[in-house]
């Protein structure tokens, strides 16, 4: 059992108390559910994806401090995080990310046993990410595969198989995790150089936000093809323009580089989220209304 004055710091290793990642894998997640169910999906498959999201993300920040927990110590952001300050053991934790991956399989008994399948890429790359950023400069594509991953489930959970569209959101969506997850990096840069950690922040240099940019157009174009072999109404591209207008926002905050510029653009994404899933409910109500 937990001691209850210890239960703050497992709260903070599985970061419930920072839910921004919460926030960021469920509104692609959300959105993937309402296209694969034609704006109708069923409220016990979404009640599923939002535990399955809240019981992963959780897992994947445990493994990740995890692996991370001798490098953690020597960077300014996550030096007092529960592993890197010791007050979590290895092994609890370990515990800990097998408690939920056991807990998000106990999900799975109420989907399609296609599913269960799929499952194994979405554990494969949680447990992967975290060790990337050891052998190369790109682990945020990991991450991005990894983010991504509830999307063509969501299609699978609601009979449908991944098709075109699924796999163009899936792609516009790692993109996009790559963009908003270099922003992150840019935080950490000059800590990683010296704790000898790998990522597209220091792999893009002087380059990173121009990069971000051509990622964040990435993900625009891709809604826009949807949104156009969807025929969405209007209040889809309100929304597009919107995220543009927060994607400009982003652009212009992080131009000095300050670290805590960049945590804040990234943190900002949510809203981009928040914004994307609020115009495909508006233009599914609006085509509801037409004739």
């Amino acid at each position: 059992m937990i001691s209850r004055d210890r239960l703050p710091d497992f709260i903070a290793l599985m970061r419930l108390d920072r839910p921004i990642g919460i926030w960021l894998l469920l509104w692609p997640t959300l959105i993937a559910l309402w296209i694969a169910g034609d704006g109708h999906p069923e409220p016990m498959i979404v009640a599923i994806f939002v535990a399955g999201v809240v019981l992963m993300r959780s897992a994947g920040c445990v493994i990740n401090d995890y692996a991370d927990r001798h490098i953690d110590g020597q960077v300014w952001r996550t030096a007092d995080r529960p592993l890197a300050s010791g007050r979590i053991l290895g092994s609890e934790a370990l515990m800990l990310f097998a408690a939920l991956i056991a807990l998000s399989a106990t999900l799975l008994f109420w989907l399609p046993i296609q599913v269960f399948y799929w499952s194994f890429g979405a554990l494969g790359l949680a447990v992967l990410y975290p060790f990337m950023k050891r052998v190369t400069y790109l682990p945020q594509v990991v991450l991005g595969a990894a983010f991504s991953w509830a999307i063509p489930m969501a299609f699978v959970a609601q009979g449908r198989t991944p098709d075109d569209l699924c796999w163009l959101l899936y792609a516009g969506n790692l993109a996009w995790t790559v963009a908003y997850d270099t922003q992150y990096a840019m935080a950490d840069r000059e800590d990683d150089l010296k704790a000898g950690v790998k990522s597209t922040a220091i792999l893009f240099g002087d380059l990173d936000r121009v990069v971000i940019a051509g990622l964040q157009l990435i993900w625009l174009a891709a809604l826009a093809f949807v949104g156009h072999q969807m025929q969405w109404p209007w209040p889809w591209w309100a929304g597009l323009a919107g995220v543009l207008v927060l994607f400009i926002w982003q652009w212009q905050h992080t131009a000095s580089r300050d670290k805590h510029l960049c945590l804040a653009a990234f943190k900002h994404n949510h809203w981009v989220g928040l914004v994307l899933f609020v115009a495909l409910l508006m233009a599914w109500l609006q085509m509801l209304a037409l004739p």
